[in-house]
């Protein structure tokens, strides 16, 4: 079957791999110094909808300043495309959001969304559709892109379990996540020993999503596994680089 590049719905839910030096034991404290490192990765994805669609996605993480960093992902085809961009500080090893930046377009319907975090005041601004309003969070409340640094940052300290605030949609929802174990898998970087971890907090809505880090690359997101109703996304590793 003939595939056609397009944008996978779940390309902006959970991809991260700031680059480091591994550390020698799962459990080691990281330097708050070297919490991050900046990188670019590439990875391919196949969604399964009835047809077989392929594209190639690419996350960059750079650092703006001694204080603020930068991560983007973008992904564009002849039939889509799409762009998240998250602003953010660290401090004591957790992800702060400041901006929240998003835009897609799929088939001519364009979609886009602003959030920017106020921290003195513990809310967010939604500037989604030209019509913005406040939400109030809570202190460590992510946004869908900036997670994916917290979970891996997370998993170099040694937890086996997780548990997150995300500024989403106009609400505030809760995503959890559980450490499964160790697997050996084939990648085009090679034969890795990666820690399965899995999504637990929407189970039982008939989905299942399954994520593989690899401790060798410092805690590298190596692999994605999507199901739900018949339809299915993968995800692997294709390259990497630091900057």
């Amino acid at each position: 079957m003939t595939t056609r590049k397009i944008t996978p719905f779940l390309m902006a839910i959970f991809m991260s791999a700031p680059l480091l030096s591994s550390p020698s034991a799962e459990t080691a404290q990281p330097n708050q110094d070297t919490f991050l490192t900046p990188y670019s990765a590439v990875y391919s994805t196949i969604w399964k909808k009835g047809i077989s669609l392929k594209v190639e996605g690419k996350q960059i993480l750079t650092r703006q300043n001694n204080d603020l960093w930068r991560f983007v992902f973008s992904a564009n085809s002849l039939l889509a495309s799409l762009s998240e961009s998250s602003t953010f500080y660290v401090e004591d090893h957790q992800i702060i959001p400041t901006l929240y930046q998003y835009e897609s377009s799929v088939l001519g319907k364009k979609r886009s969304a602003v959030l920017t975090f106020d921290w003195d005041k513990n809310s967010v601004r939604n500037d989604i559709k030209n019509k913005p309003w406040n939400l109030s969070i809570e202190p460590k409340t992510l946004d869908k892109l900036s997670i994916q640094l917290q979970v891996r940052q997370d998993l170099k300290m040694g937890l086996n379990t997780f548990d997150y605030l995300i500024a989403d949609g106009g609400h505030v929802k809760n995503w959890q996540f559980k450490r499964e174990g160790m697997e050996t898998i084939n990648t085009k970087i090679g034969r890795l020993s990666a820690i399965k971890i899995i999504r637990t907090d929407n189970l039982e809505k008939g989905k299942k999503t399954s994520f593989w880090f690899a401790p060798s690359l410092d805690y590298l997101l190596v692999k994605l596994e999507h199901k739900e109703d018949g339809e299915s996304y993968y995800l692997d590793i294709d390259a990497f680089s630091t900057l």
